[in-house]
């Protein structure tokens, strides 16, 4: 086997790393109202939870105002509900058959709240890609050692990864420095 190849392979594992990381970001309230705030918020229905966005279809009506509109109207109250327990934020108002929910304007202190969570994602985002690059090196050792991989190929192979690690943990600072920018407009 090659170097390249055992380098490679963990590539799938970073780029699910990174999709894992925005979507967390998408749950961040920033000074625009996203339906991605609210359709993880598990509703308690019958007896059975589940989570809204199984239930209802979300749209955003404003910067700071989403839609929310069940399938079914018996859903209405569970929902505003479920909304009104978790800590989004946001005030569900019934308006017949729909629920509009509000935001209010971003205090100085929310966003320093969110930019600090944004920092502590970043951080769990890296730490999960250098878990990635540890496996991969430790392998690449064994199969020196083993005499499956060369010596010279060993250090080709640590370059490789560390560019590697480089691309990707500039693609987290990318990713971070948007949501960052979004949450400071």
């Amino acid at each position: 086997m090659e170097y390249k190849e055992i380098v490679d392979k963990i590539k799938p594992e970073l780029d699910k790393a990174i999709a894992f990381f925005e979507g967390e970001l998408t749950k961040l309230r920033t000074g625009r109202a996203s339906p991605s705030l609210l359709e993880d918020i598990v509703v308690d229905l019958f007896g059975k939870k589940l989570p809204l966005k199984q239930l209802v279809a979300i749209s955003a009506l404003g910067p700071r105002e989403l839609l929310v509109q069940p399938w079914d109207k018996s859903y209405i109250e569970p929902i505003e509900k479920a909304i009104l327990k978790s800590a989004v934020g946001g005030s569900p108002i019934v308006d017949k058959e729909v629920i509009r929910v509000s935001f209010p304007s971003l205090t100085e202190e929310f966003r320093k709240n969110l930019l600090r969570v944004l920092s502590e994602k970043q951080e769990e985002t890296r730490k999960t890609i250098r878990r990635w690059r540890e496996d991969v090196w430790k392998e690449v050792q064994e199969k020196s050692r083993d005499g499956e991989i060369r010596e010279d190929d060993k250090f080709r192979a640590k370059d490789k990864l560390q560019e590697l690690m480089d691309e990707y943990n500039k693609k987290i600072d990318e990713i971070g420095e948007r949501k960052k920018k979004d949450i400071l407009e």
